[in-house]
This record gives C-alpha cells, sequence and structure tokens, in this order.
C-alpha cells in the first residue's frame, strides 16, 4: 500500500478491538465493455476511521474524498463516514480484477469488490451443412458465437420444440471466447418451411439469436377426385377425374393409366385430368394416377363400376320393398296374437255356457223335468237366463 505524504496526518491510532463493532463490505461488480462500473465501500459504525479504495496493483484510487491516481475515469460519487463510493467510466477488458476497500483501524480491515468485464460475442451465424434436405434423410447444422467473456452457451429451437445440440468451447490469446454448437437431426416433410434458431444466451445480452429456415425436398402427395357424376356413375354418363398432386419441387409429370388394360380408346388426358365419355361396363377396373418429381414417384387409384342407367333408382326401390315388408310383417304378427286372444277369450265364454245348462239339469226334480230343462224349457219366470255374445 502506498499512501502519500500528504495523507499521513488522517491515519489515526484507531484500535479495533475485539468487541470492535465496525463492518466493512463491498459488492462484486459486473459490467460491460464501455460501460461505468461503481465501487462502493461501506463502514457500519464507523469511529472516524480513513477508507481509501485500492486498484488490484494495489495503488490509491481514492483516499477519503481525494483522488492521487491520475486517472480520470475514476469519480467520486459519494463520501461520507460510513461510506465511500466510486464509479469507473468506459471500463475495458485491461480493468478486471480485485479491488480493495480499505478501512483504517488496528489492524486494517479490507473487503474485496471483484469487477468482471462482459463482453458480448458478436452476431451469431447460422451455417447448414446443404441448402435443401430430402425427408427421411439428417440434416446438420452449426451455430457460432464468437469473442465473448465469458464463453456464452447455444440452445436450439425448431419451432416450438427444443433440440439438444453439442457445443465446443475455444478460448483465444486474448482470453476470449468462441462456441460453436452443432445439430443434427432427420427432418420430414412436416419440416419443410419450419423455422429453426439458434439462441446465444450470455451475461451481456438477451434474446441474440440467428433464424434459418429448413428446405425439405419429397415425393408427390398422391389423391384422386371425382369432379363428376355426383353418386354412383352410370352407363351413358361422362365421368372426369382429377388428380392432384402435391410435392416439393413440384411434379413435373402427371400420367394416367389403366391397371392390366389400356385407357378407353376415347378417353382423354388435359393435364392432371382424365374425361372419360359414355361411360359402360367395359370401362370397369382401376385407373391410377402417376406424379413424379426429382426425389421419387407416388400413386393413388380409382376403381370404377359402372353401373346400369337404372342403378340409381333401383336401389332406393329395393330398401323401400324392404320396408315395407318388414311393416307387413309386423302387421301379420300382430293379427295372429289378436286371433289366438279372440279364440281363448270365446273359448272361454263357451265353457260357461255349457256349465250353466248342466246346472239346469242339476236343478230339476226328477228326469222328465231335467229333460226338458236340457231342451231349453221354460217352466216359470224364475228360471235362469242364458245370454250369447
Amino acid at each position: 500500500m502506498v499512501v502519500p505524504p500528504e495523507f499521513i496526518p488522517y491515519l489515526g491510532s484507531h484500535v479495533c478491538k475485539p468487541n470492535c463493532s465496525q463492518n466493512l463490505v463491498t459488492d462484486n461488480v459486473e459490467v460491460m465493455e464501455g460501460d461505468v462500473a461503481v465501487i462502493s465501500c461501506r463502514v457500519k459504525n464507523n469511529d472516524d476511521s480513513v477508507i481509501q479504495l485500492l486498484n488490484p496493483n494495489r495503488q490509491t484510487i481514492y483516499f477519503r474524498d481525494v483522488r492521487p491516481l491520475k486517472d480520470a475515469r475514476f469519480q467520486l460519487v459519494n463520501f461520507s463516514d460510513n461510506e465511500l463510493r466510486v464509479s469507473l467510466s468506459n471500463v475495458s477488458l485491461s480493468d478486471e480484477g480485485r479491488y480493495v476497500c480499505q478501512l483504517y483501524t488496528d489492524p486494517p480491515q479490507e473487503a474485496y469488490a471483484d469487477i468482471t468485464v462482459l463482453i458480448p460475442p458478436g452476431n451469431p451465424i447460422i451455417e447448414s451443412r446443404e441448402g435443401q434436405v430430402i425427408e427421411g434423410n439428417e440434416t446438420e447444422m452449426t451455430c457460432t458465437a464468437m469473442g465473448s467473456k465469458p464463453a456464452a452457451t447455444i440452445r436450439w429451437m425448431k419451432g416450438d420444440k427444443e433440440l439438444q445440440g453439442i457445443s465446443k468451447v475455444e478460448e483465444t490469446y486474448d482470453h476470449m471466447f468462441t462456441v460453436t454448437s452443432q445439430l443434427r437431426f432427420i427432418v420430414t416433410k412436416e419440416d419443410d418451411g419450419m423455422p429453426v434458431v439458434c439462441i446465444v444466451d450470455h451475461p451481456a445480452v438477451k434474446d441474440f439469436q440467428a433464424l434459418t429456415y429448413l428446405v425439405v425436398h419429397y415425393k408427390p402427395e398422391v389423391k384422386i377426385i371425382v369432379e363428376f357424376p355426383d353418386g354412383l356413375p352410370r352407363e351413358g354418363q361422362n365421368m372426369e377425374l382429377s388428380c392432384q398432386a402435391k410435392g416439393k419441387p413440384h411434379p413435373q409429370q402427371i400420367n394416367w393409366v389403366k391397371v392390366d388394360d389400356d385407357l378407353p380408346s376415347h378417353a382423354l388426358i388435359t393435364g392432371p385430368d382424365l374425361y372419360i365419355e359414355n361411360l359402360n361396363k367395359t370401362y370397369n377396373g382401376t385407373y391410377r394416377c402417376f406424379a413424379a418429381n426429382s426425389v421419387g414417384e407416388s400413386y393413388d387409384d380409382y376403381i370404377l363400376y359402372v353401373y346400369d342407367s337404372r342403378a340409381g333408382e333401383g336401389a332406393p326401390r329395393a330398401v323401400d320393398h324392404a320396408v315395407i315388408g318388414g311393416v307387413v310383417a309386423v302387421v301379420v304378427f300382430a293379427m295372429l296374437c289378436l286371433l289366438i286372444i279372440l279364440g281363448r277369450y270365446f273359448a272361454r265364454h263357451k265353457g260357461t255356457y255349457f256349465t250353466h245348462e248342466a246346472k239346469g239339469a242339476d236343478d230339476a226334480a226328477d228326469a222328465d223335468t231335467a229333460i226338458i230343462n236340457a231342451e231349453g224349457g221354460h217352466n216359470n219366470s224364475d228360471e235362469k237366463k242364458e245370454y250369447y255374445i
């Protein structure tokens, strides 16, 4: 420690006994290169002891409120019995190190403030092994963040999904760091146009990233659409089939064939469309549309079955007859049940009639009277009456 002679009168004999309540504290500082760093030396319950601030070479920057060091970048922010606060402007990497807050007691007290200079990386750079990739293949990308302190970390995002890369850190001659992250993954056709983002995390910067978009080539996806007729194809009608093909690059050629046979002689192919006039049953079969690009070839099939001209009417009638037949069956069954119930009812009441007739014979005084009663004779007005239903 170097103390200029003119400051010696300020150095009293302040003894800090074991129960001394003075407490010297400070804080570490992180600052971006070119910004301002502030160092604060604070004392609790100071008893007029002298506070001074030393640089990493233990040269006095401030002694109380006086700056002996001839560096105008250091400026006094606050001085009191309890604090010495100093700012350092235009911080450079050479300013990094351990600064000492010193309190003149016996023995002296010291507290240390480490200044860390943060240097953000340069703009991240994304490079791809190939400009375009075929679906199902592996692609490789690298992202580089150069010239930072401390070393940055790199993350990858594909759409809204985070991917894991492999990072390598290199320290340069000037104690700076370059970080390179490598990412590999298998692509699908759904990845075409998907954003891939390299995100650089560093204490000196936020939301530092680079962006690229995937270009994925894939073979065509083919689908046959029936433009007309609506419903079942019938004899005598015209038909148009459209072959819709999507791929990257766009399919260069689209072809129509009939599987295991030739196309009808008067079938007309216009671009992706197949047009057939005056359908008949000889046209039945499988019609196939091929689409191809530089990646590969795909196809879709349409099975044609031509119904006769009444096919569209016959089917609904068949359904109606079935419904009517079902209703008739239910009605017949209900009538049979009703007849059975009525038959049992009449049989029961007829049995009652015979019982009454026999009862009349039982009530006769003799055989002659019984015969008369059985034949339906009426001897007096009190005889039982018979009812027929």
